[in-house]
C-alpha cells in the first residue's frame, strides 16, 4: 500500500496535519486534496479536539501550490471538478469549530497560500514564501483565494498581490496582514502549541462559539452580526462551562471546563 500524502498526529488535544509530499514540495493533486478532505472530515467528528496545527513536511515548502502537472491536461470539465474539491477541503477546514492555525514553514504558493488562508489565521517562519502566481500561469486562484485575500488584507492589496503574481516574503506578508507572527523556523511549531495551549486553558465551548460569532458576523451586516452575537452569548449561560468560569473566578481559583 503506497504511504499517505497527509500525515495526522493526534496529541493530547491537539492535532497536528503535515501534508508530506516532500519530493513535489507539498503539491496538492487530487490525491493530497482527497486525503486532506477526508482528515479534516474525521477531525470535525472528534469530540475533545481543542486546536489544530496545519503545516507542511520539510524545511522548503508548507505547500508549493497545486499540482501543475496534474492540471497541464485538464480541459474545463476536470479543472471544474479539480476546483471544487479543492474549495471542499478549503471549506471543510474553515468549517471546523476548533481554532486551526497555519504553520507556514517555506513557499505556500497558490493552493498553498489559499490552504493557509483557510486557517483561522498564520504563523510563518523567517524563511516563509507567500504568492498567488496563477495569472503567470494563464488562470487565476481557484480555491478561494480571490475571495479569502481580499477579505484578509483588503481588495486592493488582494488585486495588487493577484494581478502581478508576486511573491511576498513573511516579514512583507506580516505587514499587509497576511501573517500575524514571524518567528524562527524551529520555533515554528512550539509557538503554535503554545497559542493552542493557551486557548484550551479556556472555556472550550466559549472559544467555539466566539469562532462561529466571528466568522458567521464577517459575511453579515453589522446589525445582523451583532444580533448572532446576542444569541450565542445569551445561549452560554446555560452551560455548566460558564457557571464554573463565574464560581471560579468569584472564589478566586483557575476553572475547571468540561465542555458542557
Amino acid at each position: 500500500m503506497s504511504e499517505s500524502n497527509v500525515r495526522v498526529e493526534h496529541d493530547g488535544p491537539f492535532t497536528t496535519v503535515t501534508v508530506d509530499r516532500p519530493k513535489a514540495l507539498n503539491a496538492l493533486n487530487t490525491r493530497t486534496l482527497e486525503e486532506l478532505e477526508k482528515a479534516v472530515g474525521l477531525l470535525a467528528r472528534r469530540e475533545q479536539l481543542r486546536g489544530v496545527i496545519l503545516t507542511g513536511a520539510g524545511e522548503k515548502a508548507f505547500v508549493a501550490g497545486a499540482d501543475i502537472a496534474e492540471m497541464q491536461g485538464m480541459d474545463a470539465l476536470r479543472a471544474k471538478h479539480f476546483g471544487a474539491l479543492g474549495h471542499r477541503v478549503m471549506d471543510a477546514l474553515a468549517a471546523l469549530p476548533v481554532p486551526v492555525i497555519a504553520a507556514v514553514n517555506g513557499f505556500a504558493l497558490g493552493g498553498g497560500c489559499e490552504l493557509a488562508l483557510a486557517c483561522d489565521f498564520i504563523y510563518a517562519s523567517e524563511n516563509a514564501r507567500f504568492g498567488l502566481p496563477e495569472v503567470s500561469l494563464g488562470v487565476l486562484p481557484g480555491f478561494g483565494g480571490t475571495q479569502r485575500l481580499a477579505r484578509l488584507v483588503g481588495k486592493a492589496r488582494a488585486k495588487e498581490l493577484i494581478f502581478t503574481g508576486d511573491m511576498i516574503d513573511a516579514q512583507r506578508a506580516r505587514a499587509i496582514g497576511l501573517v500575524l507572527e514571524v518567528v524562527p523556523l524551529p520555533q515554528l511549531l512550539p509557538h503554535a502549541r503554545a497559542t493552542l495551549e493557551r486557548v484550551a486553558k479556556k472555556g472550550p465551548l466559549a472559544v467555539r462559539r466566539a469562532k462561529e460569532a466571528i466568522d458567521r458576523g464577517a459575511e453579515m451586516e453589522l446589525t445582523d452580526g451583532n444580533r448572532v452575537e446576542q444569541e450565542l452569548f445569551a445561549d452560554l449561560f446555560e452551560t455548566a462551562d460558564r457557571r464554573e468560569g463565574m464560581t471560579a473566578f468569584v472564589e478566586k481559583r483557575p476553572p475547571t471546563f468540561t465542555g458542557r
